[in-house]
C-alpha cells in the first residue's frame, strides 16, 4: 500500500485546495501537508512510486513466463492488479490536475 500513499496524499491536497478556493471554512487543517512540503516533489514521488509498481510487476511476469520456480501465478495476478489500480488512480489524479489548471485558466483576473 506504500505505493498508493503518496497518490493519497496528493489527492487529499488537491480537495482541501479546491474546498479552500470555494470558500469552504470546514476544510481540515489536519489533512493537509506541512506547508513546506513542494507540490512538484510530491507528484514527481507520486510518478515515481506508480513506475516501480509498474516495473516490479513487469519483472515478475517475465519471470513467470520464463518458468522460474520461485514465481506463483497468484503473486504475479496481485502485482498486476497493483500496478493496474496504481495507474488508474495516478490518471484520476492527472484527469483533476487538468480539471483544476483549466478552471484556474478561465477564472477572471
Amino acid at each position: 500500500m506504500d505505493s498508493l500513499t503518496g497518490i493519497n496524499q496528493l489527492l487529499t491536497q488537491l480537495k482541501s485546495a479546491s474546498e479552500q478556493a470555494a470558500g469552504n471554512p470546514h476544510t481540515q487543517q489536519a489533512t493537509m501537508a506541512p506547508a513546506h512540503a513542494d507540490f512538484g516533489q510530491l507528484l514527481k514521488s507520486a510518478v515515481d512510486q506508480v513506475n516501480t509498481v509498474q516495473q516490479t510487476a513487469g519483472q515478475m511476469s517475465e519471470s513467470f513466463v520464463q518458468g522460474k520456480s520461485d514465481i506463483e501465478l497468484h503473486e504475479v495476478m496481485i502485482s498486476l492488479q497493483k500496478a493496474n489500480i496504481s495507474f488508474q488512480s495516478m490518471i484520476q489524479v492527472r484527469n483533476r490536475l487538468v480539471t483544476a489548471y483549466q478552471e484556474i485558466m478561465n477564472m477572471q483576473v
